[in-house]
């Protein structure tokens, strides 16, 4: 908690003006915290909108500044708790579409005014992930970390992820191959209470099956040959952050059973050990395969199934967000290009009249591919796109 600071009250009295700001998301609360230091308020934050109760009930909370996206209560429900235990206190939301504070009513106290427009200032700076959300629904203020596309399924999509990227759910993302969804599983991290922990990663492809479980597991010495020294497994490793298993639909059947084991009891026993150890990670998978046909085909186990997928979401081919092509195409271009480098009217209708089944990678793939091929030309013409 910050040091009291004094502001002054309508009737011109020197008197602490207190303002707790609420919400889950770490990012917000910090750039809020940052941004509202001008030496008026005395600044507090809480995570949840139990903490809040306590925390405005015991601080004589003058204004609260909600994020309605409350991990434990409903807004309404948290508003009239408050109103119940704190008759006196403000409370401040924000707008749906401009994400800038909303004034209660038209006969407002001075000191929310002032709020108001000192919100509107720090708003203005905001970082461009920050969202704020309204009758449940999420409202992007702009793509995920690393990601393009302002197409309506790719909104959906950002909404999701803000919807869940905050709470330890798993979350299973399936979609063709090349649709992004190792860009989603970080986006998932970087916008999590986990985000300044570790994100590991394990592709279940990747990996022979021989060596799968002690590289999840880890191992003692002496537990085969070859382990000299004994080494703590991918998901220890990932303690407190978060572990993406890319391509689940690979794991082999016998360590299905081990991985669900581990995602009902969050423990797990190293190789050649019978001591379990305490893990605590946020799981996010991910598959381009079929995973009800290979339950039906009995290569994938129903009730992992329905562990990992608490929380789906499924990324879009890029057939059906065709509108974000052009963006996605000057992305790729400014990024490999060593210059500036322009795309013609004719390549741009080239790469628009491809069906593209390797989907944003493939993409990608033709651009880099093109800005080696137009060598010292000024644009990418349609003689440049190998398709």
């Amino acid at each position: 908690m910050m040091p009291a600071k004094v502001a002054q009250s309508p009737q011109g009295a020197s008197s602490p003006m207190k303002l707790l700001i609420v919400s889950p998301n770490e990012i917000l609360r910090k750039h809020l915290m940052t941004r509202l230091q001008s030496g008026r308020w005395c600044l507090e934050e809480a995570l949840s909108g139990a903490e809040a109760l306590e925390k405005a009930e015991t601080g004589r909370a003058s204004i609260v500044l909600l994020d309605t996206a409350l991990p434990d209560l409903q807004a309404d429900e948290f508003r009239a708790l408050l109103r119940a235990q704190c008759p006196h206190t403000e409370v401040l939301s924000l707008h749906p579409h401009s994400g800038q504070p909303v004034l209660p009513g038209p006969a407002v106290q001075p000191s929310l005014v002032e709020l108001t427009k000192e919100l509107e200032h720090a708003y203005a700076a905001k970082p461009a992930h920050l969202t704020v959300e309204t009758d449940g629904e999420m409202m992007p203020a702009g793509a995920l970390p690393n990601m393009v596309g302002d197409a309506p399924v790719m909104r959906q999509l950002y909404s999701m992820v803000e919807l869940v990227a905050q709470r330890d759910t798993a979350v299973l993302l399936t979609g063709e191959s090349g649709t992004g969804k190792d860009l989603v599983a970080r986006a998932l991290h970087e916008l999590s209470l986990r985000k300044l922990k570790p994100f590991v990663v394990i592709n279940c492809a990747a990996i022979p099956e021989a060596l799968l479980e002690a590289e999840l597991f880890g191992f003692v010495k002496g537990a085969f040959t070859g382990a000299v020294q004994s080494r703590i497994g991918r998901i220890h490793a990932a303690h407190g952050g978060t572990l993406f298993l890319d391509e689940i639909g690979d794991l082999p059947i016998g360590l299905q059973s081990k991985l669900l084991r581990f995602l009902e009891q969050g423990e797990v026993q190293r190789l050649g050990s019978t001591d379990t150890l305490r893990v605590d990670v946020r799981v996010i998978a991910a598959t381009n395969a079929e995973l009800r046909r290979l339950i039906q085909e009995r290569q994938f186990r129903e009730d992992l199934f329905y562990r990992l997928s608490v929380f789906p979401i499924m990324l879009p081919p890029l057939r059906e967000r065709m509108s974000d092509l052009p963006a996605l195409a000057r992305a790729f271009l400014k990024l490999y290009s060593r210059r500036e480098l322009g795309l013609s009217d004719e390549a741009m209708a080239r790469l628009q009249g491809h069906n593209w089944p390797g989907n944003v990678r493939e993409l990608r793939n033709v651009i880099e591919r093109a800005c080696i091929v137009a060598g010292k030309e000024w644009a990418v013409r349609p003689e440049h796109i190998i398709l």
